[in-house]
């Protein structure tokens, strides 16, 4: 939010004044947060997706298990940072948006699926195309029920 209480237009135009001040009131330790963890996720997708590559008509299993397994991480901590602990602020922008966000790649999942389709894999463009949206929200589902349920499970033994 602005100053003025309207939302802010996230693209900033250094040639008009009230953009520019709106740049000095940046949230700079967030940002700083969110591209560290955005650098550390994407280095370790690019040495997954390094060490396990795939051709155009094959199935890309690791980008398929990285956007999985970063969204099961994103409903763990999720269920952590805003239910069962209080956490430093930076902890959420630094994990959620920056690592976790850096590792997951749904980009590379829309250019693989044009990339079976020109490869000749039509079929395969299509089980990764519903396949791993489908698997992603149930990794995030999934994460956030055993978070819950391991939190309150500690939380009850706790309690005794």
């Amino acid at each position: 939010m602005s100053g003025t209480g309207r939302p802010v237009d996230p693209d900033v135009d250094l040639h008009v004044p009230e953009q520019r001040d709106e740049l000095r009131r940046a949230p700079w330790t967030t940002l700083g947060a969110v591209s560290a963890g955005g650098v550390a996720g994407a280095l370790a997708r690019y040495g997954l997706s390094g060490a396990f590559p795939y051709g155009p008509g094959e199935f890309p299993w690791v980008v398929f298990w990285i956007n999985v397994s970063g969204c099961l991480a994103i409903g763990v901590l999720m269920v952590l940072v805003t239910e069962t602990r209080r956490v430093h602020r930076l902890v959420r922008p630094f994990l959620g948006v920056g690592v976790l966000g850096g590792f997951t790649t749904f980009s590379t999942y829309a250019v693989d699926v044009q990339r079976a389709v020109d490869g000749g894999a039509p079929r395969v463009a299509l089980l990764y195309l519903a396949a791993t949206p489908a698997a992603a929200l149930a990794a995030v589902v999934a994460g956030t029920l055993a978070a819950r349920s391991l939190t309150r499970r500690r939380a009850g033994a706790g309690d005794a």
